[in-house]
Order: C-alpha cells, then sequence, then structure tokens
C-alpha cells in the first residue's frame, strides 16, 4: 500500500467534483489527512472533510482557514485547483466575466495560497501546486478570458516558487489539455452540437481523446510528494502530446 502521504495534512480548493475530487481520493487513500474547500460538498463524503468556501472572497477565505485551525495548526500541501471558466473571444467577453473569472483562478488562488502560508510554514516538506491550463502557453479558440487568467497563472506560479524557495515552500502547476470532467460536460451540454464539439476537442490532442481526471490527480500528487525535494518552479503538461506533438494532417 503506498503510504508516501502518510501523517501529512493536505487542503484541496474545488475538491467536490472532478480533477480536485480525485486529487482528495488520492491524497486520503495515499494516508493523507484532507481538508475539500468547496461551495459545495459534492462527492468529498468519506474522502476528506468539507469547508464550505467562496475562493472569490476574501471573508470566505479568512473563515475556512479559522475552521482548518480549529483542526490543525500544520498544512504540509496545497492543491489550488478550484477555478472557473469562459467561452468566447475579447468581443464577447463583458466587463463581469473578465472580473469573475480573474478574480476567482488568479486572485483566488492567491488569496488561499496567503492564508494557507501560516501553516505551510509549519510544514517540513511544504508543497504548493495549482492547476493551471494547456490554455497558459497555447492559444485556443473562443478562450481569451479562460486563457488570460490561466496565463496569470503560470506567472503566479513562477512568481511564487521564487518568493518561497528560502522558505523550503515549493510551489508548481500542472497544464492539463482539456479534461473529461463534469465541468467540461457543463460546456459542452451548452454547445449547439455538443456531440460535434466533444470531437472537435479530441481531435485537436495528438492522443485522440480527452485527458482524465485521474491522469492529471496523479501528475499534481507527484508535484505535491515529499520525494521531489527538488521539483520547484516548473509547470508540468498533461496534455496528450497538444504543447509539443505536431502530427501530419
Amino acid at each position: 500500500m503506498n503510504t508516501e502521504f502518510s501523517g501529512l495534512t493536505a487542503v484541496v480548493t474545488g475538491a467536490g467534483s472532478g480533477i480536485g475530487l480525485e486529487v482528495a481520493k488520492n491524497l486520503t487513500q495515499y494516508g493523507a489527512t484532507v481538508f475539500g474547500l468547496d461551495l459545495h460538498k459534492g462527492d468529498l463524503d468519506g474522502h476528506g472533510t468539507w469547508i464550505e468556501c467562496n475562493i472569490g472572497e476574501s471573508n470566505s477565505v479568512k473563515t475556512a482557514f479559522e475552521n482548518i485551525a480549529t483542526h490543525t495548526q500544520v498544512i504540509d500541501i496545497l492543491i489550488n485547483n478550484a477555478g472557473i471558466s469562459a467561452v468566447g473571444t475579447v468581443e464577447d467577453a463583458t466587463d463581469d466575466e473578465w472580473y469573475n473569472v480573474l478574480n476567482v483562478n488568479v486572485a483566488g488562488m492567491g488569496r488561499v495560497s496567503a492564508a494557507a502560508l501560516p501553516f505551510l510554514r509549519k510544514s517540513s516538506c511544504g508543497a504548493i501546486v495549482n492547476t493551471c491550463s494547456i490554455a497558459a502557453t497555447s492559444g485556443l479558440p473562443k478562450r481569451a478570458v479562460y486563457g488570460a487568467s490561466k496565463g496569470a497563472v503560470l506567472a503566479l506560479t513562477y512568481a511564487m516558487a521564487v518568493d518561497l524557495i528560502k522558505e523550503k515552500i515549493r510551489v508548481n502547476c500542472v497544464n492539463p489539455g482539456t479534461a473529461d470532467t463534469p465541468w467540461v460536460a457543463r460546456l459542452l451540454a451548452n454547445a449547439a452540437d455538443p456531440v460535434s464539439e466533444k470531437a472537435n476537442l479530441e481531435g485537436r490532442q495528438p492522443m485522440g481523446r480527452l485527458v482524465t481526471a485521474a491522469e492529471v490527480a496523479s501528475a499534481i500528487l507527484y508535484l505535491a510528494s515529499p520525494r521531489q525535494s527538488s521539483t520547484t518552479g516548473t509547470a508540468l503538461p498533461v496534455d496528450g502530446g497538444l504543447q509539443t506533438l505536431r502530427l501530419p494532417r
């Protein structure tokens, strides 16, 4: 039985479903104590302690970490996974979309990290892993606002990594391709032709299929593991080759 996370405490945002839920499941299975921050409990039962939290609001984050402090004074791992999407070009984008997506995906990640740092500093193996996206490094059609937010997440990951390296807190991110998650399922459901749209998403990835939530979670756990004590400031693609491979038409 894998026990590499035994005795460690982890906080996972967006833990109620999709990638966050897979991360929580695996961390719990491998011995960690998990606190899942999300607006809804989802399917977290049995895989962690749910704490209601809207990372887009400072007071909500503050209250969540006050709750965590009643259980532990040490956090070893923070997984910044929560995020929201937006579909469209810059001409389609509204002011509300710009504010909401950047507030949750970028500022939300920052405010959660800031709240977690006093706990992470008490760990002997502090690690932060951010869920970024292939949209940070590749131009994807009709993902202007979302892509801008994930580009900022990539830059934020590097900035946090250099700021925290002297404190021995590692900061990395994963860059998933389009993943088969409830989030993507909702986007497909709103498409004019969901079947055709899913085929397009699968077709643009060299492996010819969507990435699974379990595959992304496995990469996150790799970066979070105390065994990777020399890995920081790294962006790990989990994208079926989308960033680097070009297949003949």
